[in-house]
């Protein structure tokens, strides 16, 4: 063979090895995901717990898994200290670096940040908080608020204090209360308790809760107990709500006539409490505890290798709350990929990965979570997906789920989200999507 023949037949192999090299890189490319986080701040005994198990889960998804279909899930915590300008700041910088979803951890920052990740073409993963009028996919294309969003979870505690007095009817002539943190967050629930309020007959009393009394509250329990409700529900975040669960005891109103909302059903809420909490019950959208696979899997694929985050808070409330956040991200992104490929997937692409999102009891089994959390699907126009609510009780030493499937009424909250829906697309300038109807 002359050098020449053997040259060419070098060239044309590269030619032909070239492309396929570029396939290779291409379908190993990575995806960014970060997490805005509060490890430091007034909620940093909460927000640390939740980014650990965010963090963990994708490390342990990378480790065991080689990534998503191939692809590694490069991931950051940007921390904002839960300062408002901070998270949007976190935003800009963690988009200029490539993310293609941001889950902002404060309905402050979602607000803020949702006009931004519709240009940008940003996921924006409120799971659980956030603008509740953002359900509406049609106007809001590139944020997420499943399993269930503020105003249905109101709807949901209606129906189960409804379960527990007897039925709806008797509902008429309680008194009904809503003690919640001064905020968009806190007062997010009202209009929807407002609402059911004027349908079922309850009298409806909200009492806030300024930043800087988290910690006291005597006034605000003063004027509960003198009001006497039946049943109260809670709004709050942080040490807030381990007082006010405190107080609660100390004014003598039955704490098992005491629930909170998702984000006031934390161990940090009702550990340092032990008995004195026992009876008091949250909402929830997911399991407790760390039996399941999952758990197992992050023990021994990331602890196991001397990483790991915090291996005391591993299973805690909000630790499978991050967990899950997390595990929703990369559920979505394993569809994209199936779907447009093992490239590098886009914000966009993610979108639709989101909206047709789908976790079935099965899906969640193969995961390593059966019966984590009830099974979702979304859709384009419903961002929400209309999760029923889980209820959660402190035994005095534990959370235990007590209820499963409180359904929240959709006939009556979806109405009021398309509307609201309308109206905050308006102050922002947007148009409704021509591809969702």
């Amino acid at each position: 063979m002359s050098y020449r023949t053997l040259k060419l037949g070098l060239l044309a192999a590269a030619v032909v090895a070239v492309p396929m090299l570029m396939d290779s890189v291409k379908a190993q490319e990575s995806v960014f995901i970060p997490l805005a986080t509060y490890r430091t701040g007034p909620f940093s005994v909460n927000g640390a717990i939740y980014a650990n198990g965010f963090t963990d889960y994708m490390n342990m998804i990378n480790a065991r898994d080689g990534g998503v279909e191939g692809v590694k899930v490069v991931t950051e915590e940007c921390e904002f200290g839960y300062k408002t300008d901070r998270g949007v700041e976190c935003y800009e910088r963690m988009r200029a670096k490539g993310a293609i979803a941001y889950s902002p951890m404060s309905t402050g920052v979602t607000y803020k940040v949702i006009p931004k990740a519709r240009v940008d073409k940003v996921v924006i993963y409120s799971m659980g908080y956030g603008m509740s009028a953002a359900a509406d996919g049609r106007w809001f294309p590139y944020t997420f608020n499943f399993p269930t969003t503020y105003w249905s979870q109101a709807s949901a505690f209606i129906r189960y204090i409804a379960e527990q007095e007897g039925g709806f009817d008797k509902l008429k002539g309680k008194k009904v209360g809503l003690l919640y943190l001064e905020s968009g967050y806190g007062r997010e629930p009202i209009p929807v308790f407002k609402t059911l309020g004027e349908k079922y007959g309850y009298e409806f009393q909200s009492y806030s809760v300024p930043f800087k009394e988290g910690q006291k509250q005597q006034a605000q329990w003063r004027k509960i107990v003198e009001w006497k409700p039946d049943w109260m529900f809670m709004w709050g975040w942080g040490v807030m709500n381990r007082t006010a669960i405190q107080r609660a005891s100390e004014f003598g109103f039955p704490v098992n006539r005491f629930i909170g909302v998702w984000w006031s059903g934390a161990d940090a809420d009702t550990a340092p409490l032990g008995a004195v909490a026992k009876g008091y019950r949250a909402g929830t959208f997911h399991a407790v505890g760390a039996g399941f696979q999952a758990h197992k899997d992050i023990l021994q694929y990331v602890y196991g290798k001397g990483g790991g985050t915090d291996k005391k808070t591993v299973g805690q409330v909000l630790y499978n709350r991050g967990m899950l956040n997390a595990l929703i991200l990369t559920e979505a992104l394993r569809d994209a990929i199936k779907k447009f490929g093992p490239g590098k997937i886009t914000g966009e692409e993610l979108r639709w990965g989101m909206e047709n999102l789908n976790m079935t009891e099965e899906r969640l089994a193969k995961l390593g979570l059966p019966g984590f959390m009830q099974p979702i699907k979304v859709s384009c126009k419903d961002h929400e997906g209309n999760g029923p609510v889980m209820i959660q009780e402190w035994d005095g030493s534990k959370w235990t789920i007590v209820k499963r499937g409180v359904e929240p009424m959709r006939d009556i909250v979806r109405p009021i989200i398309e509307a609201t829906a309308v109206k905050e697309a308006e102050k922002l300038g947007f148009k409704m999507r021509a591809d969702c109807q």
